[in-house]
């Protein structure tokens, strides 16, 4: 076997492979000799036809069979000799397949780009500083208040703050398109639920209303079909209903989970919660920064394959969340979370050899930690920790997750990491990093 191997780009290679037509033939002959030996063939007992015969019957069969074997094979056999991991799959054309010829084929395929920098030497990371305030305690209170509001349906007009339910039919120079429909719509005025130009429309409308909102579409909205048009929505107001918070007391205390049903108990309760949200924020925020760095010292070029696998996954999430907002079977744009598909695949390059170059493994202890850590917000946390723990194939997210963490410890020891002190309101309202 011949094997030839040349680059096609940075990452692109086209193998020439090479089987003598000896190995051919020996294969084809072995191949019809045991089919001659079980064969029915009409006038012959079992296993006495003549070979000829068999050849010209089942003969291309036969050789069209034995080539497909011979290329797996040899492709196989090729990349270790080659020392060559690809990535993907290769597209593979036979130049001769003939009985008496050396059989040749080309294989086409993409291997894993190089990965150069695998620490942060020079670069600097800020590290978010804040702690839990009692004001940050009173807002969260009065969000959980605002969670629990109930509705009171009501003939005024709507204003801001009043839920409204809708139904409502788009179109598109007077033709309706798919997403542009939905029945028994709740929204809330102010939330940002629907697009600015929707929402205007319905302030002041009360139940029994109906209204006429002229939309135009961003021109980066994900639905491509409707992205940059302008759309007309006919909308009826259904009902409008004003908000009533409930009052902090044992009842709405209990209800959240807290036994004691006390307002004293409630706000130690969201303390803690809200601690625990800050220190996963600030992981997430020093983790993206890390992340951001990783992507803009390794400008590799990626796997078309495996973009485009990324890239299916992607689209799968978008429409998942596109449907639980009542929106089903909007088309995505694949052109548009192409980008996002390529540097999600880049950076778990990246991360895989940071691991690999550096021998780091999963902590179990810091998986445990992490279990535990996760846990700790669920009524009975024992029962989460050992359903985890029942079936070693459920740790495998988290111990990914407790991977990446160590990672992310990792290359901060070779970067200059920068304490940056903040409030915790401006932390959380600007993302926190999350």
């Amino acid at each position: 076997m011949q094997v030839s191997l040349e680059s096609t780009g940075a990452i692109g290679r086209r193998m020439t492979v090479t089987i003598p037509a000896e190995r051919m033939e020996e294969s084809v002959v072995k191949r019809l000799s045991t089919m001659g030996r079980n064969i029915r063939l009409p006038g012959f007992r079992p296993g006495k036809a003549p070979r000829k015969l068999i050849e010209s019957k089942y003969g291309n069969q036969v050789v069209m069979e034995v080539a497909e074997q011979l290329i797996n094979e040899s492709y196989r056999n090729a990349l270790g000799e080659e020392k060559v991991v690809p990535a993907g799959s290769p597209k593979i054309e036979a130049k001769t397949i003939e009985r008496g010829k050396d059989l040749e084929f080309v294989a086409e395929f993409e291997v894993f780009p190089e990965i150069v920098r695998v620490d942060l030497s020079g670069e600097s990371v800020t590290r978010p500083v804040c702690e839990v305030g009692d004001a940050d305690i009173g807002r969260t209170i009065e969000s959980l208040r605002e969670r629990a509001t109930e509705w009171d349906e009501t003939e005024d007009a709507a204003a801001e703050g009043d839920k409204l339910t809708i139904d409502f039919t788009g179109t598109i120079d007077g033709e309706p398109f798919e997403g542009g429909q939905g029945n028994d719509y709740e929204m809330v005025l102010g939330k940002g639920q629907m697009l600015p130009e929707f929402e205007s429309a319905l302030p002041g409308s009360r139940a029994g209303d109906a209204r006429t909102a002229t939309v135009t579409f961003p021109e980066d909205y994900p639905g491509t079909a409707v992205a940059g048009k302008t759309a007309e929505f006919s909308v009826t107001v259904k009902t409008v209903s004003h908000p009533r918070l409930p009052e902090v007391d044992e009842s709405f205390v209990k209800g959240l989970g807290v036994e004691e049903g006390t307002e004293e108990a409630l706000r130690a309760e969201v303390r803690k919660n809200l601690e625990r949200e800050l220190k996963d924020r600030i992981r997430a925020n020093v983790k993206n920064q890390v992340m951001e760095k990783l992507v803009s010292l390794n400008p590799i070029e990626v796997p078309t394959q495996l973009a485009e696998e990324e890239a299916d996954r992607v689209i799968e999430s978008t429409r998942a969340r596109f449907a639980a907002q009542g929106m089903k079977d909007v088309p995505v744009d694949r052109e548009k979370v192409m980008p996002e598909a390529r540097r999600r695949v880049a950076l778990g390059l990246i991360i895989h050899q940071v691991v690999r170059s550096n021998e780091l493994k999963t902590d179990d202890s810091k998986v445990r930690e992490r279990v535990e850590e996760m846990a700790s917000s669920y009524e009975r946390p024992e029962e989460f920790v050992q359903w985890h723990y029942a079936d070693r194939s459920r740790l495998a997210n988290i111990e990914a997750m407790v991977l990446e963490d160590q990672v992310v410890e990792f290359l901060l020891t070779s970067a200059e990491v920068v304490d940056e002190p903040v409030a915790f309101q401006d932390f959380v309202n600007a993302g926190g990093g999350a």
